[in-house]
């Protein structure tokens, strides 16, 4: 979720669901290292728990910012095996790291001897020609035995050659069975699932398989859904979710961002499908993608915006 679950995103998200964790882009071990270090990984404290995501290849700078990442207060500290960027190509990290789970071993048990959080990892089924089977069975074989708390698997392999990042999310199909296969086969450890999950109801049927299921794109572009994971998965009472509330609570974080210098477009970019298929959402998101990018926009404009819906029939939808 490079470029999208930035601190901002975050917040936002952390107002629509308290219990999910939330994890951030992925940034590369030596910007956390050599880095502006309150610019790449400052949060703010209503975002617990939170995860921060890394890149790498080398066990000693992993291991040094995970150190940091622990000191800045993360709940967890995440290393990604499965993006598939061109930048993480030219880095020697991310999924190519699929190729080397000996490697990625080395750098989990790095990392478990310098913090006092947990330590998961997120990877693929395989990458290009590889064979899912023994692919991610050698992967979770070696950051397990290395003492990974989680493993997340995105269930598609990775094209290195031949497929952009985008067709890399959608082109290579989803095998779910492969990783209900490693749960069945690791049955003592924590496996969760991603990819091209839609709904909380496709969420709870992986459940009966895995134990934890990982929203990405469609927490991103239709964040409504997240109103109802509390009560669907932790245990929390079911009622119609405040939007009025949310609006003041993104309103004063948008202040509190603009008098430091930044801008509301910085915010309200990651809200625009908030209200999807709701009546006035296409008003919201023509108000939130012109309005909120104008020079001197402030929290007002995101109050104009939610003036457009019809928040009965959100309340309907929420329920």
């Amino acid at each position: 979720m490079m470029d999208w679950t930035d601190r901002h995103c975050r917040f936002f998200h952390r107002q629509l669901t308290r219990r999910a964790l939330l994890y951030t882009e992925m940034v590369v071990a030596d910007a956390v290292i050599h880095g502006a270090r309150e610019r790449l990984l400052g949060f703010d404290d209503a975002e617990h728990p939170v995860a921060l995501q890394l890149g790498g290849s080398d066990p000693a700078k992993l291991a040094e910012a995970a150190r940091i990442g622990e000191a800045f207060g993360y709940d967890e500290i995440n290393l990604n095996v499965g993006c598939p960027s061109d930048r993480v190509q030219s880095g020697t990290f991310g999924a190519c790291l699929m190729k080397t789970p000996a490697l990625v071993a080395e750098c989990v048990g790095a990392m478990k001897a310098s913090v006092t959080i947990p330590v998961t990892v997120k990877c693929r089924i395989g990458v290009d020609d590889q064979d899912p089977e023994p692919a991610l069975d050698a992967l979770a074989d070696g950051v397990l035995a290395a003492g990974a708390n989680a493993l997340w698997v995105h269930a598609r392999k990775a094209w290195l050659e031949g497929l952009s990042p985008k067709e890399n999310r959608e082109i290579p199909p989803l095998d779910y069975p492969r990783v209900h296969r490693l749960k069945a086969r690791k049955p003592d450890e924590f496996i969760g699932i991603n990819g091209g999950i839609q709904s909380l109801a496709e969420a709870s049927a992986h459940l009966s398989h895995v134990d934890g299921v990982m929203l990405g794109r469609a927490a991103y572009h239709t964040p409504g859904i997240l109103t109802g994971v509390d009560a669907a998965f932790y245990g929390e009472a079911a009622a119609a979710f405040d939007y009025p509330a949310l609006i003041d609570a993104m309103a004063g974080y948008a202040a509190r961002h603009i008098e430091r210098g930044g801008r509301l477009g910085h915010i309200t970019r990651h809200m625009v499908g908030l209200f999807h298929g709701l009546p006035g959402a296409r008003r919201f998101r023509q108000i939130l993608s012109t309005d909120a990018n104008k020079p001197g926009a402030g929290p007002q404009v995101l109050k104009s915006a939610f003036a457009a819906i019809d928040l009965a029939a959100a309340e309907a939808e929420a329920a």
